[in-house]
């Protein structure tokens, strides 16, 4: 048996929650709760598509990178004169 799909409803199990929903609030309620359901899964896709398009508006729009900038304090030494040493 394969254990991936255990807990998924069969066919005669969906159809007995069926009945129980269709028992609990009735035929005329039942078309009401769909145009609600409905109604948050198409807001739930508009906010998604919003919250994607504004990130990848961030992504165009970022800062650019910073500017160079020179060394500090860099003196180059001739090739002609030997390298300092310190005496201890």
């Amino acid at each position: 048996m394969n254990t991936i799909f255990a807990w998924a409803p069969g066919g005669g199990q969906i159809i007995l929650i069926l009945i129980i929903v269709l028992i609990m609030f009735g035929a005329k309620k039942i078309p009401e709760l769909a145009k609600g359901l409905g109604t948050g899964i198409k807001e739930f896709k508009k906010a998604t598509k919003e919250v994607t398009d504004e990130i990848s508006n961030a992504d165009t729009t970022s800062t650019p990178p910073p500017a160079k900038i020179p060394p500090a304090n860099t003196t180059a030494q001739s090739p002609s004169s030997p390298p300092e040493t310190k005496v201890i």
